[in-house]
């Protein structure tokens, strides 16, 4: 079959998005606004740039419900700062929690039950749990409407990659050690490193 996006409501044309594009990374992001509140909250539409400059890039949606810009975003925007935290197995059911709506004022880290350590080269805290966090300034942000369904794009320069010790190997980090955890359509998430394979790329 074909489908036109465009003709569909725009939770419907999500749901093909989120079926289709498998599986999906997820930035845990923290920031913090101009009063010093911390916030937390996962993104699953996120990837890397490039590595020289070292860039990344997460999507927040905006709000389902009246269009309005996420705490995540207002707070990228007035600081320019965040951190991103990788997802380990160990507190996937934190990372979920944090997914829901909070007042601004609210402290996920608290209001969960996760630790905050601080970074060092920005302001916002990072995830103690995270077993990998990078340290992000704003190289960019493109907005795509300002309506429920539409989105922006926040695009982070990686001033520094923190890790546990024990996942360098060699100069590069021990995936099955950081257990990372990736997110399927509705409520699924998935181990992706359940069930691997070796395929070397031709020359």
């Amino acid at each position: 079959m074909d489908i036109k996006p465009d003709q569909l409501p725009w939770q419907e044309a999500y749901k093909l998005v989120i079926g289709s594009i498998l599986p999906r990374p997820i930035a845990f992001v923290s920031t913090v606004d101009e009063a010093g509140h911390a916030n937390l909250a996962p993104f699953s539409f996120f990837t890397a740039i490039s590595a020289d400059p070292m860039l990344v890039c997460f999507s927040p949606m905006r709000r389902g419900t009246d269009g309005g810009k996420k705490d995540t975003l207002l707070n990228i925007e007035a600081t320019k700062e965040f951190v991103i935290n990788i997802v380990s197995e160990t507190f996937v059911e934190q990372m979920n929690d944090c997914s829901k709506e909070f007042a601004p004022e609210v402290d996920e880290f608290e209001a969960v039950g996760l630790g905050k350590k601080p970074s060092v080269t920005i302001a916002p805290p990072a995830v103690s749990e995270s077993r990998v966090q990078l340290e992000c300034i704003l190289q960019d942000v493109l907005h795509f409407g300002d309506h429920p369904g539409a989105g922006s794009l926040v695009i982070g320069k990686v001033l520094c990659v923190r890790l546990d010790d024990e996942l360098y190997d060699a100069g590069r980090i021990d995936s099955s050690t950081l257990e990372p955890v990736g997110r399927m359509a509705g409520q699924m998430y998935t181990k992706p490193l359940a069930d691997t394979f070796e395929l070397i790329r031709k020359r």
